[in-house]
């Protein structure tokens, strides 16, 4: 990680992980083009899962190269660190530039990134458990109907498992005055 003074560290990213909307799945097709695939990805202890159809291109792919990598953004946000008479005062004084670019011109975010291996899930309880964890993030006020759901939908999904073999993590976030806060500075 080039900017080390913006990591942070593997419980960090595991909460990432837990608050996203959705991860995007990257891995190598067997023409060795890069496929990006956006997935609902549930975390449970060490590993993640996401569920797809029987068949399709992706299938085909985990089939031939399981190694992949995932990547997680959340609180995404354009800061506004200066008021507008503060940011009239930059112009023409080239000396604010730097302070610009990193001030002004920038994006507060939180990521990590994954490294693992793509497992087919066999055992039908793992399956089931998955869809409910997937559900429960994702649908929770219709939890009442998620067993009907699974009786009719099981054989009719692929459910895959990834260890998580390596994980990184960093932030860009500003305090109330509009400092950067560096490595594990939480507030």
């Amino acid at each position: 990680m080039r900017r080390k003074d913006r990591e942070m560290d593997r419980e960090f990213g595991l909460q990432v992980i837990d608050n996203s909307i959705y991860g995007t799945l990257a891995v190598l097709d067997s023409e060795n083009k890069i496929n990006n695939i956006p997935l609902s990805i549930i975390r449970d202890g060490e590993y993640l899962y996401f569920h797809s159809a029987k068949a399709g291109k992706k299938v085909d792919i985990f089939k031939k190269e399981p190694d992949v990598c995932i990547s997680f953004v959340i609180d995404t946000n354009i800061p506004d660190n200066f008021s507008p008479s503060e940011l009239e005062s930059f112009k023409g004084d080239k000396s604010k530039a730097k302070e610009l670019i990193s001030n002004v011109f920038t994006t507060e975010f939180a990521s990590t990134i994954v490294h693992g291996k793509v497992i087919p899930v066999e055992e039908k309880n793992i399956k089931i458990n998955t869809l409910k964890l997937i559900c429960e993030k994702y649908t929770p006020d219709k939890m009442e109907f998620f067993q009907l759901a699974v009786e009719a939908g099981l054989e009719r999904v692929n459910i895959y498992q990834i260890k998580i073999d390596e994980i990184s993590s960093k932030r860009k976030k500003y305090d109330s005055k509009g400092v950067e806060m560096k490595w594990m500075r939480l507030e």
